[in-house]
């Protein structure tokens, strides 16, 4: 087997590379975004590789992955399912592997308190691929921290050339991220990009959705073709924000794409149908009767009245989100609403409900993935083939 270095040319996905002790850390947020805020949410949430992949040519018929992962576990709960590699040959997927070992971040929810137990490199191999030229794409790990260590391959690697596609940049919450996804290439934005024909880079940051501006500068400095930012269910469930403050935030990150976009089809999705929070704010908590059967769930602990004094509630934020757009697209043609009920609404829940009231499972994945396809890059949509020049 010849090893062979991981570099940013083999490597999508990723805003920022980490060199570690043991290899090479893939980032969704810059440094300097990184620097900027000590949430522990957020410093895992954006090192969790969501839609990160390793791209490659090859001949080779048999492929090992050397990484060291960061794996979430919670007291008092059995423990969580393995991470999952995906490996597509030629834009299909063909394996799917989870390496052992890494480390243990167990997390107390009912203190708030975390330690991490280390553990040793894993391999995740796959075999019997093609014994032919092709593209091979490995995608990591949505809910696993992970560090690269080494690749192998029985067969020389080399980049894959730019395939022209157009670059789709999206940011959003736990639902975006990958919540309860079967494996990382089958979260909705992942199914949506291979539906769409484009190149993926997701900034989906579970619990992360906070209209932070330095988020808004990553995605203002990063290159991308389409832009679309899903707004509101983390800052219900954090109760982060009232109305007074949420329409100038709304305003603030827009322009701030803007600064670094100016005409790209930018997509401000609302969010989703979630019960608990349609008509009560946050914020949201644990509920921990059942937690000892692997099943932990949410409630919303607001009170309804709390909205005349502006606490936000999902449906609040669907007012004010499709009222911004509405004012905001008579000086820019390039903006466009989607009504996040239209992914996933009333009737879904009662067909596919949310199993811990908040995070959709693999079915509604697929589902919302193929109706985001539809609606944003199918005939008239905002990311349609022909519908709006190129950003930038």
């Amino acid at each position: 087997m010849t090893t062979t270095p991981i570099t940013a040319e083999l490597l999508r996905g990723a805003l920022d590379l980490e060199r570690t002790e043991h290899g090479l850390l893939p980032h969704r947020l810059p440094a300097r975004a990184r620097a900027q805020c000590a949430d522990g949410q957020l410093a895992m949430a954006e090192a969790q590789p969501s839609g990160v992949r390793l791209v490659f040519r090859t001949r080779a018929t048999a492929v090992e992955l050397d990484a060291l992962r960061t794996k979430m576990a919670y007291r008092g709960a059995p423990p969580r399912p393995d991470g999952v590699y995906d490996l597509l040959v030629d834009g299909r997927l063909t394996a799917r592997g989870s390496v052992t070992g890494g480390n243990v971040r167990t997390v107390d929810m009912s203190i708030g308190a975390a330690e991490t137990e280390p553990g040793p490199v894993g391999t995740v191999r796959f075999s019997g691929l093609p014994d032919r030229t092709k593209d091979v794409e490995i995608w990591l790990p949505y809910n696993e921290i992970t560090e690269l260590v080494a690749l192998r391959t029985d067969a020389a690697v080399e980049a894959v050339p730019d395939r022209g596609r157009r670059v789709w940049l999206h940011h959003g919450s736990s639902l975006s991220h990958g919540s309860d996804a079967e494996s990382p290439s089958t979260t909705w934005p992942a199914l949506a990009a291979s539906l769409g024909g484009v190149e993926l880079i997701n900034l989906g940051l579970g619990g992360s959705a906070l209209l932070d501006p330095f988020t808004a500068r990553a995605m203002r400095d990063t290159p991308a073709d389409l832009i679309s930012v899903k707004i509101g269910i983390n800052l219900v469930n954090a109760d982060l924000m009232r109305l007074r403050a949420f329409g100038p935030a709304v305003h603030g990150f827009l322009d701030t794409l803007r600064e670094g976009h100016p005409s790209t089809p930018l997509l401000v999705v609302s969010p989703t149908y979630c019960p608990i929070h349609e008509d009560t704010p946050g914020p949201a908590v644990p509920d921990f009767s059942r937690l000892s059967e692997g099943r932990l769930q949410f409630r919303a602990s607001g009170d309804p009245a709390e909205r005349a004094a502006g606490k936000l509630t999902l449906t609040v934020i669907r007012e004010e989100l499709a009222r911004i757009v509405r004012q905001r697209a008579a000086d820019d043609p390039f903006l466009h609403h989607l009504d996040g009920r239209d992914l996933y609404g009333e009737a879904d829940f009662a067909e596919l409900p949310l199993p811990d009231q908040l995070h959709p499972d693999a079915a509604a994945h697929r589902r919302i993935g193929e109706r985001f396809a539809d609606a944003a890059f199918g005939s008239g949509g905002p990311f349609g083939a022909g519908a709006t020049p190129t950003g930038s």
